[in-house]
């Protein structure tokens, strides 16, 4: 396989992995789950605010309450001390004060309502998350278990984008082989015909082992004639005795005279 090849195979399964990462439906339910909670918080904070406001007019409503009683308390004390302009001022602006106290009772009453459905809201919105997140650890436990499964049968079945590699990978492998061994026999073959030297070789080698070569070649030369010799004499003079127990010990010696 060709380095293009490999590298093709190889961005084919780096661009398989990437687009099983972007479809896994876990990282989409996390993403749903995690816009709800934002809306939650919204929801909570939006309550939070109204409730605040609501709170404070309560208060100002409170504090012109008493300023309505004081009035009214003035406005009978004056009478009481023969001051009837007083008591009369004291009723007007207790009167005046009576308009203000239902402008801000009727926002007060609004808020109340407003507070009253963001509490709904969230109530039913905390719920829907909590139903939702229960449903998605459900789904990403039976996910990820049937992508266990898958993986556990392809690597069975020798299937998958992994095992693609590890075939281009034994194929590689194979064909290093081959060439290191095709290699290694041509190295043989150059060397032993002297058409590659041997830089480690000491200086003249090749002449050593030539005339090496010769000297074998007329050794056994010289032996081959000898037989001959031998077995001539022996069929003119009779078979002689051979052997012995310490005829072993004349291997590799220059043959007597027959």
């Amino acid at each position: 396989m060709s380095f293009s090849s490999r590298l093709r195979v190889i961005l084919r399964s780096k661009s398989n992995r990437a687009l099983t990462q972007l479809e896994d439906p876990r990282e989409a339910l996390d993403d749903s789950y995690e816009q709800q909670v934002k809306m939650l918080q919204q929801v909570r904070l939006g309550l939070a605010e109204v409730a605040t406001a609501k709170k404070r007019i309560e208060l100002q409503g409170q504090e012109m309450g008493g300023r309505y009683q004081r009035l009214a308390d003035q406005a009978q004390e004056a009478l009481n001390q023969g001051r009837e302009d007083l008591a009369r001022t004291a009723l007007e602006r207790r009167s005046l004060l009576e308009g203000q106290v239902a402008a801000i009772r009727n926002q007060y009453l609004a808020l109340a309502q407003q507070q009253a459905q963001l509490q709904d809201n969230e109530r039913r919105l905390a719920e829907r998350i909590a139903a939702f997140r229960t449903e998605k650890e459900t789904i990403k436990a039976t996910y990820a278990a049937s992508e266990a499964r898958v993986k556990a049968n392809e690597a069975a079945a020798g299937i998958g984008s992994q095992m693609g590699t590890v075939g281009t990978d034994l194929d590689r492998a194979k064909d290093r082989v081959a060439q290191m061994q095709a290699r290694a026999a041509a190295t043989d073959e150059l060397l032993s015909s002297g058409a590659l030297s041997d830089v480690t070789a000491a200086p003249d080698a090749d002449l050593e082992r030539q005339l090496s070569d010769g000297a074998t070649r007329a050794d056994v030369d010289r032996q081959l004639q000898a037989m001959k010799s031998a077995r001539a004499a022996d069929q003119g003079h009779g078979a002689r005795a051979r052997g012995g127990t310490d005829a072993w010990l004349s291997i590799g010696q220059a043959p007597t005279t027959p």
